[in-house]
């Protein structure tokens, strides 16, 4: 019987460790009560909000799915304290805070390169990108940008780093092999958000103050055109993504309470899809055909299936769903 009950409780032990389930999993910040909501895309199912404190906003996953990265700044409605600023490093397989990497002040937004060397964050405060080394910690170098820099995307080559500054309404261009800054160019009023087309030719920039989404040729980072996006009053253009093909264009429109979706090609709009309250970040399952949308103030995600391109469940999340990023 002694031996059973031993058996029986190292069983329950290791179930107790279990790890989350495998294939597509959906990470969204709550950047109100500082947890992120995790997600089985197969089910569309909670299975675990992990608690990770300060202000969750930024979360990007590594190229190869094992780690996730969170930008983590001073809670809101509360007075900047030491060890505030940094990114979180977190094991996707369990929800396991591995360790944080202290960071320029009050990060929102970050990029992480292919092989997971280099980390770049926006220090919206101190008007700086800061790049760190992964491994040691270490500030690599801190970089000037515009006014108020929020959104980073690094090109699928690793070789840009795109910086959006929604004062100055400028982009930072930063040569992630010479680690320098080569160009600043100028897009709509409040650029937000970037997304490169899978070949990394093209990068959309949406504006959300001038509802516009700007295209930039990357060989040069000159604007190709200018494409309007306010359909209507409320459409303010936030976070943006590109298809797995290349061929359609998503764009949150935070308090307009919707997606739209674009032909890549001619830039005509396909469809707006209504969502819930202010959303902002959205993610993309790897085959393209889920997309979440984390909506902000209705506190819950929306489940947009792209080829009927309509909402076919809503999640609950925690307090203020901001971010987006999905496991592989």
């Amino acid at each position: 019987m002694k031996k059973l009950a031993l058996l029986f409780l190292f069983g329950g032990i290791l179930t107790g460790c279990s790890s989350y389930p495998s294939g597509a999993l959906v990470f969204v910040t709550n950047e109100r009560d500082g947890t992120i909501s995790v997600i089985e895309a197969a089910s569309n199912k909670l299975v675990d909000t992990i608690k990770i404190g300060a202000r969750p906003r930024g979360i990007r996953i590594s190229s190869d799915g094992e780690r996730a990265f969170v930008a983590l700044s001073t809670p809101m409605n509360r007075s900047p304290q030491p060890g505030d600023s940094r990114v979180a490093i977190i094991d996707t397989s369990s929800g396991e805070i591995l360790r944080s990497i202290q960071v320029g002040n009050d990060p929102e937004q970050l990029a992480v390169g292919s092989g997971q060397k280099l980390l770049y964050v926006s220090n919206e405060d101190a008007g700086t990108a800061t790049v760190t080394n992964i491994e040691t910690g270490e500030t690599a170098a801190t970089l000037v940008t515009g006014i108020e820099p929020e959104g980073v995307t690094i090109s699928p080559d690793d070789r840009w780093v795109y910086v959006m500054a929604e004062t100055s309404s400028t982009v930072t261009v930063i040569d992630a092999q010479e680690g320098k800054v080569v160009t600043t160019f100028m897009v709509g009023t409040r650029p937000r958000d970037a997304a490169f087309s899978p070949d990394g030719k093209r990068a959309y920039i949406t504006a959300e103050i001038g509802a516009t989404l700007s295209v930039v040729d990357t060989a040069d980072h000159s604007v190709l055109a200018e494409i309007p996006i306010g359909y209507n009053e409320t459409i303010k253009p936030v976070g943006v993504l590109v298809s797995p093909e290349g061929d359609r264009i998503y764009i949150a429109n935070g308090r307009g309470n919707s997606v739209s979706v674009l032909d890549a090609a001619s830039f005509k709009l396909l469809t707006t899809i209504p969502v819930g309250q202010r959303v902002w970040g959205i993610g993309l399952t790897p085959n393209g055909e889920k997309l979440y949308a984390a909506n902000g103030l209705s506190n819950d995600i929306s489940v947009i299936d792209t080829e009927l391109l309509k909402v076919v469940a809503t999640i609950k999340a925690g307090d203020g769903p901001w971010g987006v990023a999905i496991r592989p």
